[in-house]
């Protein structure tokens, strides 16, 4: 086989993912074997557990599921009540928003916490779960959701999305906190 082809077929074995324009594509992160259990969660259903060690700075699991616009995210859970906090919706940007409820992996059931372990981060349009400090065995993973609010909330938002993750710092909901008004400049 020349240099040549060795080299080419190389490439074809490196997929690159839609929008990188001539970057490698980030591999893929399903999850390590060995790493991570879902079992039940005091913090809320079920929860995402370590089973060993992992270090801070390791990524550890790719968010998966449809990736959809947010027009069909919306058509897909038009008939869930507002009353109705429970989601496995991650928005990526503008256009794109992956169901993790379709086709979605163990990623989707790592819970919100005000005092995370974990932080999500988003790599050529791809969502992953990295360690923000050394997790320990038997340790349950979090993230914070930051949950966006809009004008449309109704007014007990805050109470819908409940946090029950016990924190020192626990801000008692999921909803990125609201902007606090300017405060006027006295003379």
């Amino acid at each position: 086989m020349s240099r040549a082809r060795k080299k080419r077929s190389r490439r074809r074995r490196q997929p690159k993912a839609p929008g990188s324009a001539g970057k490698r594509a980030v591999p893929p992160i399903v999850s390590r074997p060995g790493m991570l259990s879902v079992r039940r969660s005091r913090l809320h259903g079920r929860g995402v557990f370590a089973l060993r060690r992992i270090r801070k700075g390791t990524r550890i699991i790719e968010y998966l599921g449809d990736r959809v616009s947010h027009r069909e995210a919306d058509r897909r859970y038009e008939h869930k009540s507002s009353q109705d906090n429970h989601t496995f919706l991650f928005i990526v940007d503008r256009s794109v928003v992956i169901d993790g409820g379709a086709n979605g992996n163990d990623a989707r059931f790592i819970n919100h916490s005000c005092d995370p372990n974990c932080e999500s981060t988003i790599d050529d349009r791809r969502v992953f779960i990295e360690a923000i400090r050394t997790i320990q065995a038997g340790d349950e993973l979090t993230y914070d959701y930051q949950i966006g609010r809009d004008k449309g909330d109704p007014p007990d938002v805050d109470e819908i999305f409940g946090c029950r993750c016990g924190a020192a710092v626990c801000r008692g909901s999921m909803l990125w906190p609201p902007r606090r008004k300017p405060r006027l400049q006295r003379s």
